[in-house]
């Protein structure tokens, strides 16, 4: 067993059993300093004892010290396993070894390893080019995004970086190519990677412009409708208050179906809450880019002023069992007939007690089935998806 394993250990090291003594006794006297016997010494004093192997062509030269590794080195290796050196262990005169010696397996097995290394070099080179930002801009990303932003003068735009070889693309590249040349904004074509690193893995789409970003605008800045009189107090205006929404993904999904769906205007909370960011923009489609949003920093007191102008304010809730002192109605059952405040809260904890306490009437989605507990509500976006459909659709159907 011992003998099969030893045979097997020298094929696999790709030398032959007929010079395996000679190359033996090199590597003996290498690592010892013990003095070579003259070669007229009998076989006995030569020490032609077993040993590993030398190379199958019979060669009987022995790769140099400097690529056995030492004295040291030499040792360790031919003295573990009973003087085998195990097969996990490389060797590091390989290629040497390749080029004199070793059998066309091993050529091919070295061959290989060579390939795999230059691969894994190659990935490690294959770093993405830093592009250095101009300070206080942003990094939009996605096709409907960025389009949107070349079409409005709402940014400062600056670069405007596109993928190369986009392939299918090609056509919407060149269209992004001619917008950005009206505007007077330069044009980079980068490689995938460095798209990647500039807007941090994000979808990209082949697409990425560097501009200023977007601020909430101030209701002082606002155009205030005027309700003085009866006619205008019976305008079906809907506006959308938003408070302390903090996932980008639902801020975005918000804007986009209010303004899908015809919402008037849109206010949020500066309070914990999710700023124009764009990732926003990626969520919202390019909403963002073409949608007003407000911000207030004092929500209770903008909503007591509406209602003092004529507004309803309606607020929404998941459970009906969790509200008091407010009436609570599906909405399929809710009718309006003047301008209306649909007031969303949180993703977690919902509106708050105090707005909760502001609001004339609030609003549930009826759910289609006994519902296990865990899953007795639904996403922020998709609840007021719902919510501003059923309401919006009246409006539609008063002709507005």
């Amino acid at each position: 067993m011992e003998q099969a394993l030893k045979s097997s250990v020298w094929r696999a090291v790709g030398l032959s059993p007929a010079t395996r003594g000679r190359w033996w006794r090199g590597l003996r006297y290498r690592s010892t300093g013990e003095q070579r016997p003259p070669p007229s010494a009998p076989p006995a004093a030569r020490g032609d004892e077993e040993g590993p192997p030398r190379g199958r062509n019979g060669g009987g030269q022995l790769p140099p010290p400097a690529l056995l590794g030492g004295s040291q080195a030499v040792t360790e290796s031919c003295t573990s396993r009973g003087g085998l050196a195990p097969q996990s262990r490389p060797r590091p005169w390989h290629k040497r070894y390749e080029r004199g010696l070793a059998a066309p397996a091993n050529r091919e097995l070295w061959s290989w390893r060579e390939g795999d290394f230059s691969k894994a070099r190659k990935r490690l080179e294959r770093k993405p080019v830093s592009i250095e930002r101009t300070k206080g801009s942003e990094i939009l990303f996605g096709i409907a995004p960025c389009a949107l932003a070349l079409s409005q003068s709402r940014r400062d735009l600056f670069r405007l970086f596109l993928k190369q070889s986009s392939g299918s693309r090609r056509l919407v590249m060149s269209e992004f190519v001619l917008q950005a040349t009206a505007r007077g904004v330069p044009v980079h074509h980068v490689k995938r990677r460095e798209l990647d690193a500039l807007c941090r893995g994000q979808v990209h789409q082949g697409v990425c412009l560097e501009a200023t970003p977007l601020r909430f605008k101030s209701l002082e800045e606002a155009e205030k409708p005027d309700l003085g009189d009866e006619e205008n107090l019976n305008q079906q205006l809907i506006w959308l208050v938003l408070e302390q929404i903090q996932d980008p993904m639902n801020l975005g999904a918000l804007l986009r179906s209010a303004y899908f769906l015809g919402v008037d205007r849109v206010v949020t909370s500066q309070r914990n809450s999710c700023p124009l960011t764009p990732t926003v923009s990626k969520a919202s489609s390019g909403a963002m880019e073409v949608f007003d949003v407000y911000s207030t920093d004092d929500l209770r007191s903008f909503l007591k002023a509406k209602t003092a102008e004529g507004w309803e304010v309606v607020g929404t809730v998941s459970k009906p069992e969790d509200v008091e002192n407010v009436p609570v109605i599906s909405c399929l059952e809710f009718r309006w007939n003047k301008p209306v405040i649909i007031v969303i809260g949180s993703e977690g904890d919902g509106l708050s007690l105090e707005t909760q306490l502001l609001c004339h009437r609030m609003l549930a989605i009826p759910p289609g089935r006994a519902l296990h507990p865990g899953i007795e509500s639904l996403n922020v976006s998709v609840a007021t998806g719902i919510l501003l459909h059923s309401i919006c659709s009246q409006k539609l159907r008063h002709g507005d």
